[in-house]
C-alpha cells in the first residue's frame, strides 16, 4: 500500500501560528474538564465524602480495569447553559474484566445527582452506544431523580431511559445496575429494569414515593429503610440480587457479574500495528488559524494511518474530496476526507462510489470533515449538482457498516449531512478545537438575509437603510460566530466530545475496536440513485 509522504515543516511561522491558536482552545477545554472534575464544588464534595461515599469518577477508577483506558463521551453538555456543566453524569466506554462497556455514573456532588434534559441527552446517547455496538451497560446509580424545575422538558422523553433498558435486554445486550444511594421515584426503574442489581447496605434507597409522599398519600408512617432500604430489596421485595457490604464490596461484585457474562463485548488483542511514520504532535500546527485557509487531511492521514500508508481511491477525479483505504491499530478503514472546502457533483459520485464499496468489502468508514458545502450557481444546478448530492447522502443514509466522523475544521450545510453529521447516526462523532458547524458560515449567511432584505425594501418601493443593515449584518455575524464553534456544539450533545487533535489516533483506535464489537456488515440495499 503506499506510504503518504508530508511536506509539512512544524517549525514554519505558520505551523507556529497555528498551534498557539490550538494550544489556546486547548487551554479553555482544559479549564472546562477541571471545573467538571471538581463535581458541583468542595463545600459538596466534603459532605459527600463525610459520608463515607466515593465520588462518580473514584467509582468508574476501581470499576474499569486498572491503566486501561476510559473514553469519555459528552464531558461538556450544557456547557453555557443554566444546568449543570456535563449533565451531572459520567458516561464512557471502559474495560471492566476485558469486557468493553458503557458505564454511567450519577454525580451526587452536583444538585444531588437530579437529571436535568442535558442528563437525559447524554445518558439516551451512552444507551444508543451500548445498543448499536452490543457493550454491557453498567449504572452507577446515585440520583434525586429528575431535576423538577425542568420537568416540562423531561418528563415526556426521559421514558425513553427506561423503555431503552428494556429493549437493550431483549436485544442481549447485558444491563447492570450498582446503587449507591437515592434512587427515587420514576429513578426507581433504572435497577428495576436492569438485568442484574447490587445494591449496598446502608446506602441504597430505592422506592417510589419517599416517607413524606407517602405519608401524604397514604397517611402512612415509614422510614427509607421500610420503603426501599437496600437490606429489605435484598430480603424482602426481591429487586436488588446482591447485598454488598460497602461501595467497593458493591464495585467488585459488579466486575464478578461482567466476569461471568457469556455474551458481550470482550476486547480482542491485534498484532502491534506499525506506527504512523510522521510525528502526531503535528496535529496542532496542520489546521490553519484562519479558517479560510484550506489544509491537506492528508497530513492528518500520515499521522494516524498505520505506518502512513493510504491506497487513495480515484484519486485524479473529483480532488475536492479525497477517498482511500487504510487502517488505524490494525482496523481497516475506508477513508473520506474534504481536501477543499466545496464539494462538485464529481465529488459526490465518487463518494457514493465509494461507500458502496465499503459496503461490499464490510469495512467502517471515517469521516473527516472540513467542508463549506455544496457548490451553487447557474452552472452547478444545470449540471445535476441536487441529484449528485443526493446520490451521496443517499449512499450515507443506507450505509450498513460503521461510521465514525472527526471535524476538523467547517462542516456546513448539506454537506455537513452528507459527510455523515450527527443527524445521520455515526457511531461516534469527535470534533477537534478548531471544528466549526451551521448551516453556512457567519458571513454567508448574514449576507443572504440582507440581499433578502434588499429585495423586499425594492419590492415595497421602500429606500433601504443601509446602517441597519450593516448593524444587522454584524449582530448575525457575531451569533454565528458564537454558535458554530466546537464547543457550542459539543454543548448541544451534537458530538460526542471534543478531543486533542494528538490524541486522534488513540480515540479512533478505541471506537473502531468498540465497533467490532457486534458484527460489520454492509448493504447492497441502496435507495432509487436518480440518474
Amino acid at each position: 500500500m503506499p506510504v503518504l509522504d508530508s511536506s509539512f515543516e512544524p517549525a514554519a511561522p505558520a505551523a507556529a501560528a497555528n498551534r498557539r491558536v490550538a494550544e489556546e482552545r486547548l487551554g479553555e477545554l482544559t479549564g472546562l474538564l477541571e471545573q467538571l472534575n471538581s463535581g458541583g464544588g468542595r463545600r459538596y464534595i466534603e459532605r459527600h465524602r463525610a459520608r463515607g461515599k466515593l465520588l462518580a469518577r473514584e467509582r468508574i477508577e476501581l470499576l474499569v480495569d486498572p491503566d486501561s483506558p476510559f473514553l469519555e463521551l459528552m464531558p461538556l453538555i450544557g456547557w453555557g447553559t443554566d444546568h449543570p456543566l456535563g449533565g451531572g453524569i459520567v458516561c464512557g466506554i471502559g474495560v471492566v474484566e476485558g469486557v468493553a462497556c458503557v458505564v454511567s455514573a450519577n454525580d451526587p456532588t452536583t444538585r444531588g445527582g437530579t437529571m436535568s434534559p442535558y442528563t437525559m441527552r447524554k445518558f439516551l446517547r451512552a444507551m444508543e452506544i451500548a445498543h448499536e455496538n452490543r457493550l454491557p451497560l453498567i449504572n452507577l446509580v446515585e440520583s434525586g431523580g429528575a431535576d423538577l424545575s425542568s420537568q416540562a422538558e423531561l418528563f415526556v422523553p426521559g421514558g425513553a431511559m427506561f423503555r431503552n433498558l428494556t429493549r437493550l435486554s431483549a436485544a442481549g445486550v447485558p444491563t447492570i445496575a450498582l446503587v449507591f444511594g437515592n434512587s427515587t421515584a420514576g429513578g426507581a426503574y433504572i435497577p428495576g429494569m436492569c438485568d442484574y442489581t447490587v445494591f449496598v447496605d446502608g446506602g441504597a434507597k430505592v422506592f417510589l414515593g419517599g416517607p413524606p409522599l407517602v405519608k401524604m398519600a397514604t397517611g402512612e408512617d415509614a422510614d427509607d429503610e421500610e420503603l426501599g432500604g437496600a437490606a429489605m430489596h435484598s430480603r424482602t421485595s426481591g429487586l436488588s440480587d446482591y447485598l454488598a457490604a460497602d461501595e467497593r464490596d458493591a464495585l467488585r461484585i459488579g466486575r464478578e457479574i461482567v466476569a461471568n457474562l457469556t455474551v458481550g463485548a470482550t476486547v480482542t488483542p491485534l498484532p502491534v500495528p506499525a506506527a504512523p511514520l510522521h510525528d502526531p504532535a503535528d496535529l496542532l500546527g496542520i489546521v490553519p488559524a484562519d479558517p479560510r485557509v484550506p489544509f491537506d487531511p492528508r497530513e492528518m492521514l500520515a499521522r494516524i494511518l498505520d505506518g502512513s500508508r493510504y491506497d487513495e481511491f480515484k484519486p485524479l477525479y473529483g480532488a475536492a474530496l479525497s477517498t482511500g483505504w487504510g487502517a488505524i491499530h490494525g482496523h481497516p478503514v475506508g477513508v473520506l476526507a474534504n481536501v477543499r472546502g466545496v464539494l462538485f457533483s464529481e465529488e459526490a459520485q465518487k463518494a457514493a462510489q465509494f461507500i458502496q464499496l465499503a459496503n461490499r468489502n464490510h469495512v467502517p468508514l471515517l469521516f473527516l470533515h472540513n467542508t463549506t458545502g455544496f457548490m451553487v450557481g447557474r452552472d452547478y444546478e444545470q449540471g445535476g449538482i441536487i441529484k449528485h448530492g443526493a446520490h451521496m447522502i443517499n449512499a450515507v443514509s443506507n450505509s450498513a457498516v460503521p461510521h465514525i466522523g472527526v471535524i476538523l475544521g467547517g462542516s456546513y450545510g448539506a454537506a455537513h449531512y452528507a459527510m455523515a453529521g450527527r443527524a445521520y447516526a455515526p457511531r461516534f462523532l469527535f470534533s477537534w478545537p478548531s471544528a466549526r458547524s451551521a448551516v453556512m458560515g457567519p458571513q454567508q449567511l448574514a449576507g443572504v438575509l440582507s440581499i433578502v432584505a434588499r429585495a423586499g425594501a425594492r419590492a415595497r418601493g421602500e429606500v433601504f437603510d443601509e446602517e441597519a443593515d450593516a448593524r444587522m449584518r454584524a449582530s448575525v455575524v457575531g451569533q454565528i460566530e458564537a454558535e458554530q464553534t466546537a464547543l457550542a456544539n459539543t454543548a448541544r450533545g451534537y458530538d460526542d466530545g471534543i478531543i486533542d487533535p494528538r490524541d486522534t489516533r488513540t480515540v479512533l483506535g478505541l471506537a473502531l475496536s468498540v465497533v467490532h464489537n457486534a458484527p460489520v456488515r454492509g448493504t447492497d440495499g441502496f435507495g432509487v440513485f436518480r440518474l
